[in-house]
Formats: C-alpha cells, sequence, structure tokens
C-alpha cells in the first residue's frame, strides 16, 4: 500500500503501520444493522431515531450521556432464544451483563430463567417477581449469607464453585431443613479465543473444580454424600464474546466425559449440563456473530453425539446468554465537548461520560463503533479517539474509528452495543454520576434505572 492510498489519509502514513486501520466507509451516515438495535434508523433530516424517537429529543429529555434500551428488540431476542432452544432445554439469562426490576419482568413475561451472582442481584430478582425456582444462583465466594437467603427463597439451582462450597451449601440447606438442587461448575481446560480476563475454563483462574488431577470428580463424590444437597447436574463456562462452537465441542466432550464416570462409579445418571453462556455479539462490522437458532441447533447435536457415543442418555441442556440479549439492545448517548486534533496522529474527541461509563475498552482493549447521530454529514471521515473526561490516559470509549471531519462540540454521537456490563461496570471515579437507563418502545420513553445526582453522593458519604 502506498502512503497516498492509507486509510486514514497520507499524513497518518508517517506514524502508524501501514494497513493497521480498515478503510473508513463509503458513508459515515449508513448505521450498519448488525451493531445497532433493531428500531435504530436515520430519518431524512439525518436525526438518528431509535423505536421511533429522535435522539436529540432525548438528549434534550434525559441528558447525557445516557444508556437507552430497545425494549421491543430486547424482548425479540428473549424470544428468539427461547424458541431455538424449545421446551427441552432452559435459557437462563445472565444477569451479570444488565439487571434492573424492569428487565426482571421482561424475561418473567417472555418465559426466560435468570442467574444471578450476588445477593443484590438475587434481591432484585425476587423483589421484582421472578419465581425462586426459575433462578440459579452462581458465584466462586458466594457468603454464608447470600447462601442462606437463596436457599430461604427455593432458587431453582446453586452452581457450586469449590470444595469448601459444597460443605457451606449443604450445611446451610440441612440446617433449614431443605435440600437444595445444585450443580458443580468444572473447569474443562479449554482456551476460548477470547481475552485473557474472560476466559473462564482453563485450570489457572479462579472459577470452577478441574477436570484435571480428578478435583471435579471428587466434588461429585462429595456432593452425592450429603443429605442437603440434590446434585442435578454439571456446569461449564469457558468464556465470553466467543464466535464459534469448537470450544463448545470440546469442552461438552469433556464433560460427557465426567457424566460417564459418575455413571459407571456411581450409578447415577446426572439429568443435566449447563454450558454456559459467552456467545458474542457484533460491536463492529467486522464482527459475525451466530444466530440462536445455529447455536441451539450446533449445541444440541454436540451433547447429542457425545452422549450416544458414552452410553448415556441426553441429559437437559441450559444455556446462559447475557450480552447476547442486552448488549446489542442499547446504545450509549454522548455529547461532544473537546475536540484536539493531533497533527500526524489522529483527533482526539472527547464526550461527556468516559470510563466510568464504559470501562470495557480499558479493561479488556474492546472494541466498539460510533456514529455522529444528532445530524447527517457528507465531510470526509478523519481518523478519532473517543475518549472521556476523567484523570486517566486509558479513559478511552472507542479506540479507533472514523467521523465527520466537520465534527463539531454539541453534537451527539453514539456507541452501539453497550447493553451488557457497561451500566453494570459503571463507576462513580471523580465521582462521577451513573448515567440512567432508559427504555424506549414505540415512541415512548421512560427511566427505568434513574440517573444518579449528587444528592445521592453526599448521601452515601457519612463523613
Amino acid at each position: 500500500m502506498s502512503r497516498s492510498a492509507h486509510p486514514a489519509g497520507p499524513r497518518y502514513a508517517d506514524v502508524l503501520p501501514e494497513g493497521h486501520y480498515a478503510a473508513p466507509p463509503a458513508d459515515l451516515n449508513v448505521l450498519d444493522e448488525k451493531v445497532w438495535s433493531r428500531t435504530v434508523n436515520r430519518s431524512a433530516d439525518g436525526v438518528v431515531t431509535v423505536a421511533g424517537i429522535e435522539v436529540t429529543r432525548l438528549a434534550e429529555e434525559f441528558g447525557t450521556p445516557a444508556y437507552f434500551l430497545d425494549e421491543a428488540d430486547f424482548r425479540a431476542r428473549c424470544r428468539a432464544w427461547a424458541d431455538a432452544f424449545g421446551k427441552d432445554a432452559d435459557v437462563f439469562y445472565a444477569g451479570k451483563a444488565f439487571l434492573s426490576r424492569a428487565v426482571v419482568r421482561w424475561l418473567n413475561e417472555e418465559g426466560l430463567n435468570l442467574d444471578v451472582c450476588s445477593g443484590g442481584e438475587l434481591s432484585t430478582a425476587l423483589d421484582a417477581g421472578m419465581p425462586a425456582e426459575r433462578i440459579a444462583f452462581h458465584g466462586n465466594n458466594k457468603s454464608p449469607e447470600e447462601i442462606e437467603k437463596a436457599v430461604r427463597a427455593g432458587v431453582g439451582r446453586i452452581v457450586l464453585d469449590s470444595f469448601q462450597e459444597i460443605v457451606r451449601v449443604a450445611h446451610i440447606a440441612r440446617s433449614l431443613g431443605r435440600r437444595q438442587r445444585v450443580q458443580i461448575r468444572v473447569t474443562v481446560g479449554v482456551e476460548a479465543h477470547t481475552h485473557e480476563f474472560i476466559a473462564t475454563a482453563h485450570e489457572d483462574q479462579k472459577f470452577g473444580l478441574a477436570l484435571a488431577g480428578g478435583q471435579a470428580a471428587e466434588a461429585v463424590r462429595r456432593a452425592l454424600r450429603l443429605d442437603g444437597l440434590e446434585l442435578i447436574g454439571i456446569h461449564s463456562h469457558i468464556g465470553s464474546q466467543i464466535f464459534d462452537t469448537s470450544g463448545f465441542e470440546v469442552a461438552a466432550h469433556r464433560v460427557v466425559g465426567l457424566l460417564k464416570e459418575v455413571r459407571d462409579e456411581h450409578g447415577v445418571e446426572l439429568p443435566e449440563i449447563d454450558l454456559g453462556g459467552g456467545l458474542g455479539i457484533a460491536y463492529t462490522s467486522d464482527d459475525d456473530p451466530r444466530e440462536p437458532h445455529e447455536i441451539a441447533k450446533a449445541l444440541s447435536e454436540i451433547v447429542t453425539r457425545e452422549c450416544e457415543a458414552a452410553g448415556l442418555r441426553t441429559p437437559r441442556i441450559s444455556v446462559e446468554p447475557g450480552r447476547a440479549i442486552v448488549g446489542p439492545t442499547a446504545f450509549t448517548l454522548y455529547e461532544v465537548g473537546t475536540i484536539k486534533p493531533l497533527d500526524g496522529l489522529r483527533t482526539y474527541v472527547s464526550v461527556d461520560g468516559g470510563m466510568s461509563d464504559n470501562i470495557r475498552t480499558a479493561l479488556y482493549d474492546a472494541e466498539y463503533s460510533v456514529a455522529l447521530v444528532s445530524r447527517a454529514s457528507d465531510a470526509e471521515p478523519m481518523l478519532v479517539r473517543v475518549v472521556g473526561k476523567h484523570c486517566e490516559s486509558g479513559d478511552i470509549v472507542v479506540r479507533d474509528a472514523f467521523l465527520p471531519a466537520d465534527l463539531a462540540p454539541g453534537d451527539l454521537i453514539a456507541v452501539p452495543a453497550t447493553g451488557a456490563y457497561c451500566r453494570s461496570m459503571a463507576s462513580n471515579y471523580n465521582h462521577a454520576l451513573r448515567p440512567p437507563v432508559v427504555a424506549v418502545r414505540d415512541g415512548e420513553a421512560k427511566v427505568i434505572v434513574r440517573r444518579e445526582t449528587e444528592e445521592d453522593l453526599l448521601r452515601l458519604d457519612v463523613g
């Protein structure tokens, strides 16, 4: 590639590796439907709308930064997952992706189950009316208080994560006169093709009991001996933001191998297998996620084949999509502030949020898209880095993208696919106020998680 052909323009080739960036899109006004929620469109006057509402109106009413969640899209994705797996399998929404009482009600109405991993998530689920028997409780270090709360509530399953937890749950259940349904989380030694911090099935990490060395088999022995537990199956989760099922195939092979060992040693065929979640979504146009029906077909075939080879009845399958449901349904709306061109590098575009409302770029090197949404533009593309207002050089929202060269302070830009983990991991760094979550549907918008106020911050500061 010649210098003049560099996608960011000839001056960028002096500093950046040739070919490092993809070429800018032919039209910066086009919104890739893979990345944006289903009711997002650009109107004839150039303003982007969601559920028929202009983002300029949303910004006036709710302020920025703010998360806007497309309720119709969320519900449609719930139905797609439920339909794909059918009545012979269970779909548990992973609440850690994003949870609120409104979301719990939507899940309940659409027939999905829910997994939680803290006392706070459990309280939210129960308060919003999710039947306890449709809740699974995760976590690598559940407190005795959290376990007691879950057992008293009658949660459908507790996923055991350590030898200590096996004893702890059994003791609490027995003291309450209960027999708690449980699964054992195993690490199967599969290296998912994802970031180190979200790969969860290799042995050298905090989750689960390893198949290698016999820890998982010993956990089964202990659980089967304890009166307070009803062992119903094995749980495996290999990571997050995964785009193919090859890792699941290896995981299923190894988990079914454990099921065969359990049958041969104990004469018990465990009735359930949970393959976790972690299926990827499109954050950029380069991502190519699979549809729920494709995933369901592939996982069902994998488990059925492995069980037939092992001479086992096929267990009931569970999956735990979180990001795959809520991730694509929301975007974060920002107002542009300072614009700082750096000659020979790129232009820094500062917004009124940042790592306090989206830590994923700093934490995982996550990639995002961005678009000018308050108007259309025919200006030439410029290479930008969208950054926040916090006191960290790593306060980056979108590392590298193209926006129109006529971008100006006061413009609204939006980052799509922020439904998962952005509000859940939001912070008050620099005493920032966490943004609201606003649900939009059929031309109406309503706050489901309100914006924090300075009074909220001061109320917690009792000094």
